[in-house]
């Protein structure tokens, strides 16, 4: 039988902030999401990135939201109740974030609240963001705000 979680709904109390460590952006894999996901060309062509707002090739927005999301089910997902997302109701990417960036993830719990049809679940509205870290910066470059539900320990899920 597997172990207990190690996070559940009590424990998402407003304020709490996750530090989810940092992952270095790699260039093929960078290219090879646009070439799937998002071939716009100022993410494929070197040449096109460097003649775009950008000044040089750049990473898709969901690409960053790809390396923050696989952070959040390492650093937490994987070790708690979760039970899924119903959605978001924002989501940006204020800065460009490019090969060889160090970004670095957070999240914080903005509220929690008991589902009343459910009682033995919690819905919790987060934030997430990411940043650079870099000498010279340390610019967010992902921002979104959702809602996680998380089983709580109280009751046994059906």
């Amino acid at each position: 039988m597997p172990d207990a979680p190690e996070i559940a709904f009590e424990d998402l109390t407003p304020g709490r902030v996750f530090d989810f460590g940092s992952v270095t952006v790699d260039h093929d894999e960078m290219v090879e999401f646009a070439r799937r996901f998002d071939p716009q060309p100022f993410h494929l062509d070197e040449a096109a990135g460097k003649e775009s707002i950008f000044g040089r090739l750049a990473a898709s927005g969901w690409f960053t939201a790809g390396l923050w999301m696989r952070l959040y089910v390492d650093e937490l997902l994987l070790r708690s109740t979760a039970l899924g997302s119903p959605g978001g109701d924002e989501i940006s990417w204020p800065a460009p974030v490019f090969a060889g960036d160090e970004l670095h993830a957070s999240l914080e719990i903005l509220e929690a609240r008991r589902s009343s049809s459910k009682p033995w679940m919690g819905l919790i509205t987060l934030r997430a963001w990411m940043r650079r870290d870099s000498p010279t910066s340390d610019d967010i470059v992902y921002r979104a705000r959702f809602t996680g539900m998380f089983g709580s320990r109280e009751h046994a899920r059906p």
